[in-house]
């Protein structure tokens, strides 16, 4: 029985089995050549090809390779050579670029014709690129709009002014293809952000990551020559940002400035110098602000950043002029401002009750423990309606008050010193008056931390132990 099924299946597919054990060997003799055409060039000599591939690089993507340690092929996943510590340059001599990997995808043919060695992508990992500012715009726009694809993983970029350090943004992923085109991932500051281009950098969003910061710039048509002009919108936490700008390469031109938050709004206008120094000059009219948010303030926290602090150029006049005098307890204020290599200077002027507080201040804030040395004048024509102001009962009327005093305060250590203290004319504290004023100050004040100095309710039990 079954050598008669067998017989009339032999019969009737007969030609169906010769075609099939045909085909095993067809693809028998199709899988041993394609594992040989991809195993094949893991024996050739990519030293003698290594100029032939530079030569590529350069046209295909301005990538000019100076140095490469050695060239390895690999077939899987897919057929790629990897060129391991790579020192070049990318679109000009200016920019250099340092890769501890670069690996290229070449087309399947073109990894037997290096004569016509054509590319289909290339990527970067754990690179460096150090470029200068001036420039960075151009490099970012060629790699966003190249028609070959180029992808960076780990990139660390840093943007110099002559050598001199900008910005360093760390860990960048950066595709020109795919769904990660025009998209940017990277660290600043030890955060992560994010940015979205358009093709031709038109607009730009910024996104810091869990940080409540986000911008959304805008560039329009160039005003002249190299001069740009633009807008900027954004977010700082639960704050609104929001002005135009004239950007020249040399400075940035800032004006219509305002910044609307729930406890601090102020409008600006001023300029951000590029060369041949950065730095930042502003004049601030302030339209609304807390005092609450001063006992916010992290000292600590912010002389953590004193890498960045001493690279700060900045200038701010800032002024303020109360809309109720009967309500808020300072009237008007001057305040001036100027950082420079982690050097603070102060000046405030401010008026309480018809009476005029002035005080000039300077700090270095790179130091271990920063010291603010001051000097202030209080000076009234009535001494009750100022103790009024600060919530003081006093009986005597018309009485005038010129107050001078000297000192120091340790901002960390929370430690006060009075050089001197003069009052009238007719009183200069000895030695151990001082000593009172500062031993009081230190409990009756600075008894948990600097940012009890902005307390009313402290600066009035002082006073009261005083008077």
């Amino acid at each position: 029985m079954i050598n008669r099924i067998y017989k009339i299946i032999n019969s009737k597919f007969s030609r169906f089995f010769k075609f099939v054990f045909f085909i095993r060997y067809l693809i028998a003799i199709f899988f041993v050549s394609v594992v040989l055409f991809l195993i094949t060039p893991f024996f050739f000599d990519y030293k003698k090809k290594e100029e032939l591939i530079k030569l590529n690089l350069i046209k295909s993507y301005s990538l000019k390779i100076q140095k490469v340690d050695h060239i390895k092929y690999k077939f899987f996943p897919l057929p790629h050579l990897i060129l391991s510590n790579v020192n070049g340059n990318l679109y000009s001599d200016e920019t250099k670029l340092k890769a501890q990997r670069l690996i290229l995808y070449p087309k399947l043919l073109s990894i037997y014709n290096y004569k016509n060695f054509d590319l289909r992508k290339i990527r970067f990992n754990s690179s460096k690129l150090e470029i200068e500012s001036s420039k960075s715009s151009m490099l970012i726009k060629n790699l966003i709009n190249l028609d070959k694809k180029l992808y960076f993983e780990d990139l660390n970029l840093l943007i110099t002014d002559k050598k001199n350090q900008v910005i360093n943004l760390k860990k960048i992923n950066l595709s020109n293809y795919g769904y990660k085109k025009n998209k940017i991932q990277g660290e600043v500051f030890n955060k992560r952000f994010k940015i979205k281009l358009k093709d031709d950098l038109s607009n730009i969003h910024f996104k810091l990551l869990n940080t409540g910061i986000s911008a959304n710039l805008n560039l329009f048509d160039k005003k002249q020559g190299n001069e740009f002009i633009g807008e900027i919108r954004g977010k700082i936490l639960n704050s609104n940002i929001k002005f135009n700008f004239i950007y020249d390469l040399k400075k940035i031109e800032i004006s219509d400035f305002f910044f609307r938050g729930k406890d601090l709004s102020f409008d600006s206008d001023g300029k951000l110098d590029l060369k041949p120094y950065f730095a930042i000059s502003l004049k601030s009219k302030i339209k609304d602000i807390n005092p609450k948010i001063f006992l916010e303030i992290n000292i600590e926290q912010l002389l953590d950043y004193k890498d960045f602090i001493k690279r700060l150029n900045i200038k701010n006049e800032a002024f303020y002029i109360s809309k109720n005098f009967n309500r808020k307890f300072i009237d008007d204020v001057h305040l001036s401002t100027d950082l420079s290599f982690g050097r603070l200077n102060i000046t405030k002027k401010f008026s309480v009750a018809q009476s005029i507080i002035y005080c000039k201040s300077e700090i270095n804030l790179l130091d271990t423990f920063p010291v603010l040395y001051f000097k202030c004048n209080i000076n009234s024509s009535d001494k009750k309606k100022l103790l009024q102001k600060i919530g003081i009962d006093y009986k005597i009327k018309n009485e005038s008050l010129d107050l001078n005093f000297i000192g120091n305060l340790n901002i960390l250590n929370n430690k006060i010193n009075f050089d001197s203290i003069i009052m009238n004319n007719n009183y200069n504290a000895p030695e151990e008056d001082l000593k009172y004023f500062k031993d009081l100050f230190e409990t009756t004040v600075l008894d948990k931390n600097f940012r009890d100095i902005f307390e009313l309710q402290r600066i009035r039990s002082f006073i009261k132990e005083i008077i």
